[in-house]
């Protein structure tokens, strides 16, 4: 596979206009932003260029407007922050108000593109998109990784390729589906897995236990079987709860063991298995995790995503968490600064670890300066 190239392959760009596709898909609440992080995580590829003399204009996507201006999703609030982090630094309309940014579609590229000298992707979260802005761009113009990116990409394939061992997954969230590719990725790599979330309901039905009304994928029950079959085969461990937190018939709190009665729902794993959980973390030399172990949002559930995010931070392990709402859960507990790396993208870093490549580096890997 070819090297993807990098901002010093872009050359001078002193007196260049430089497209830098970010990812400004901030959290927003009436219009204010309720966390910058992916606005500030973009700043040292914009100063990195404008320091040399390029014009830098961002583009980003924020949302789901389904291809049509809405003012909810208006880029105003993100432009403001922006202006006061790197003065100067043009930032474009939403690329979703144009359906061709999702379809796309040439017609959209060469509009963002016209009066472009270089293009540099640094939109690690929406990597794993075809879309115009990613894949365009770079069929026409020299195009480089953003510095974001290629951290992103240094770590997740490292993890992939030559991981310390023992290797740990951590892997919450609600659905197996969401995660079937990446499961059957990692039992190639890791020497673990540790299964939280309602995706554990899955696995434990799949065990025969009683799951009560838990969430869970009645039609992923086989594949669970045979993913539980092809782990003890190859002498890798599955992990998943001895005890669970949620509520009974009567909508109670309650704890369980691995078998909850008829209408009882589990909302979280239980004391013993995030203590469990946590040795299998203080014990690896790698850890990789994505998904809450439970709905950590409500404070009656959140003691399991707490004590794994606890561990994350106080293990000597290599950590990395994989975006989305496990990075939520570090920075609800303040501890976002004591893993080694929190990635920018939830999916993109799962797709990356699955299948080792992306729609937008392998873009700019044809890119006329690679």
């Amino acid at each position: 596979m070819s090297r993807i190239p990098t901002l010093a392959d872009l050359g001078d760009v002193r007196g260049k206009r430089v497209l830098v596709r970010t990812d400004f898909n901030v959290p927003m609440d009436g219009g204010v932003i309720t966390d910058d992080f992916r606005i500030r995580a973009a700043l040292p590829t914009i100063n990195w260029l404008t320091e040399r003399g390029a014009t830098v204009v961002t583009a980003s996507h924020l949302g789901r407007p389904k291809g049509q201006p809405n003012p909810k999703y208006s880029m105003d609030a993100v432009r403001a922050r922006l202006a006061e982090l790197a003065p100067g630094v043009e930032l474009l309309e939403n690329l979703r108000f144009d359906a061709g940014e999702e379809g796309n579609d040439p017609a959209f590229v060469a509009k963002l593109t016209d009066g472009i000298d270089m293009y540099v992707d640094d939109a690690f979260g929406a990597c794993h998109r075809a879309h115009a802005s990613i894949v365009g761009p770079p069929t026409s113009l020299p195009s480089a990784m953003g510095l974001l990116l290629q951290k992103e990409v240094e770590v997740l394939l490292g993890l992939r390729n030559d991981p310390k061992h023992p290797f740990v997954a951590v892997l919450g969230g609600s659905k197996i589906s969401d995660k079937l590719g990446v499961v059957e990725a990692l039992l190639n790599t890791v020497d673990a897995l540790v299964i939280g979330g309602a995706m554990c309901f899955t696995f434990l039905s799949a065990q025969g236990y009683s799951i009560g009304d838990s969430l869970f994928e009645p039609d992923q029950v086989e594949t669970c079987k045979r993913l539980l079959a092809q782990s003890a085969a190859s002498g890798k461990t599955i992990h998943l709860p001895d005890d669970l937190v949620g509520v009974d018939a009567a909508g109670n709190f309650a704890t369980f063991g691995r078998s909850l009665p008829d209408g009882a729902k589990g909302f979280d794993i239980g004391p013993g298995s995030a203590a469990a959980f946590s040795d299998v973390i203080m014990d690896a030399r790698t850890v990789f995790w994505n998904g809450p172990m439970g709905m950590f949002e409500d404070p009656r559930f959140e003691a399991g995503t707490r004590t794994v995010a606890q561990a994350m931070a106080d293990t000597k392990a290599f950590t990395v968490v994989g975006g989305g709402d496990s990075a939520a859960a570090l920075a609800q507990f303040r501890l976002d600064d004591e893993v080694n790396h929190v990635s920018t993208g939830g999916g993109a870093s799962l797709e990356l670890l699955e299948l080792g490549d992306l729609p937008g580096l392998a873009a700019l890997r044809g890119a006329p300066n690679a």
